[in-house]
């Protein structure tokens, strides 16, 4: 049936028609098995469930049809996803297509479904993208004579991508799972980038490897061994799709303005680095952040934002620590040759940055990605040199801000330096004092006074304390 595009394209038209009405009225039996079925459990789940048994069939078929149309077989016999699944002159996207949306929609709690189904329609959407045209599609253009049509694949992209964009936004690792696939897919793609990017993919992927990252640490060995292997195996899959768009940093000012908001991506991925869960996750997170550190704006510069390229996201890695990590990776003795080679590199250009970065600019990207570390930056010595650089170029006090915001953080040492610089800040600017009480920071400080944390509570005191004692050398 699949070695004609014709019959082909029946074929699956008739799945996809099965599928839209079978998830109709799912009653969620079958979506509850977790283990594999015999004979008598699998008619007892047909009796319980039959309508959940033919959407799990209809997404099986769709999902083994797609794998043998993606082959060299079908290569060679002139039939592809683009002309089995886009049909007519013109190469248009088959109606059908909703009814596998429908079930990522609606097949809440249907892991398997949900997964599947977007993993499905994210393959036969890409197969539109001209980026992904190959031999294989120019082989099985005679079978249609076209090639399919990318416009008719836009709005059905942009539904997906919306969908997974609201499952990334929730905590549970189940959820993102049955996403990754799809967003591995889409972001193969050129255009699946852009798309994926232009909906915030980028920050949302960040968030979730900070996420997966804090809780795979947390997780206690022995019984929870699979479910930490589990969870590397997601980090690897959402680094490296953080790692494939990277890709488009020289192509576009908007991501890599996004790459650089809140600083959270170069965050996310020297964490990885830093805490080396997997060699293959350590590999994906180098390779990213090498692709961030070798980026250009002069391809695609954009004249009505301010200038992000490479040495951006330098000073965002050495705030973030990542001399020390790469430091310690090169003491390190590794199989994989690309290691050693973004180690080196990314070794070479952080110590050629650091040298051009004044000890300011250094402390200015500490504090704007929120990573303090104790430190030649965070002493009596540098506020008194540089207390006046506090104003910012606006004049709007930035950094004071943010370190107020820092002293709510859920790190004790990041809201220890951050008292500790907020008092200097009060000692050696004119007039520090009245600013950061009206900006909020003599009220959050207060409450730290109280901390378990007796460094944290130390620091918290005399912060405030520097804040209501004009002279505070003469307490000190």
């Amino acid at each position: 049936t699949l070695g004609d595009a014709r019959d082909a394209t029946m074929y699956v038209r008739v799945l996809l028609k099965l599928l839209a009405e079978a998830s109709v009225n799912v009653s969620g039996h079958v979506a509850r098995i977790t283990e594999e079925c015999n004979e008598n459990r699998a008619l007892d789940a047909l009796d319980a469930d039959p309508l959940g048994v033919v959407t799990h069939y209809a997404i099986a078929k769709l999902s083994t049809i797609i794998a043998t149309l993606s082959s060299p077989w079908a290569a060679e016999n002139g039939v592809s996803i683009g002309n089995v699944f886009y049909a007519g002159s013109e190469g248009v996207l088959i109606e059908q297509w909703k009814a596998l949306l429908r079930v990522i929609s609606k097949g809440k709690g249907d892991a398997y479904a949900q997964r599947s189904a977007a993993l499905c329609l994210a393959q036969i959407l890409v197969a539109a993208c001209p980026s992904q045209r190959g031999a294989s599609d120019t082989n099985a253009k005679d079978g249609a004579g076209r090639a399919p049509s990318y416009s008719s694949a836009i709005e059905p992209l942009e539904a997906l991508t919306a969908w997974v964009i609201t499952q990334l936004k929730s905590p549970n690792a189940v959820t993102v799972g049955t996403t990754v696939p799809a967003i591995m897919t889409l972001t193969s793609a050129t255009e699946g980038r852009q798309i994926f990017a232009a909906s915030g993919g980028i920050k949302y992927l960040s968030r979730q490897l900070r996420q997966r990252e804090k809780s795979k640490s947390s997780s206690s060995s022995g019984a929870s061994e699979r479910k930490a292997n589990s969870s590397v195996q997601q980090l690897y899959e959402l680094a490296f799709c953080l790692w494939c768009l990277t890709y488009e940093l020289n192509n576009f000012a908007d991501v890599r303005a996004d790459f650089a908001k809140d600083g959270l991506p170069v965050m996310a991925l020297v964490e990885l680095v830093s805490s080396a869960p997997r060699e293959k996750v350590v590999r994906v997170a180098l390779a990213a952040l090498r692709n961030l550190a070798t980026c250009s704006a002069d391809i695609h510069p954009e004249p009505d934002m301010p200038r992000i390229d490479s040495k951006v996201f330098l000073g965002e890695m050495i705030a973030c620590g990542l001399m020390k990590a790469i430091k310690l990776l090169r003491d390190r003795q590794f199989t994989d040759p690309d290691i050693v080679e973004d180690v080196d590199k990314l070794h070479k250009l952080l110590a050629d940055n650091f040298k051009e970065m004044t000890r300011w600019e250094v402390y200015q990207n500490e504090v704007e990605t929120g990573q303090l570390s104790w430190g030649s930056t965070h002493t009596e010595a540098f506020f008194k040199e540089n207390a006046k650089m506090m104003e910012g170029k606006d004049g709007d006090f930035k950094l004071v801000k943010i370190l107020i915001s820092l002293l709510s953080s859920s790190d004790e040492d990041i809201s220890a330096i951050a008292c500790f610089d907020l008092g200097e800040f009060c000692r050696h600017y004119p007039n520090g004092r009245s600013i950061a009480k009206r900006l909020g920071g003599k009220d959050l400080a207060m409450t730290l006074i109280e901390h378990d944390n007796p460094e944290l509570q130390r620091h918290a005191l005399q912060c405030v304390s520097k804040m209501m004692v004009q002279n505070w050398e003469y307490v000190k």
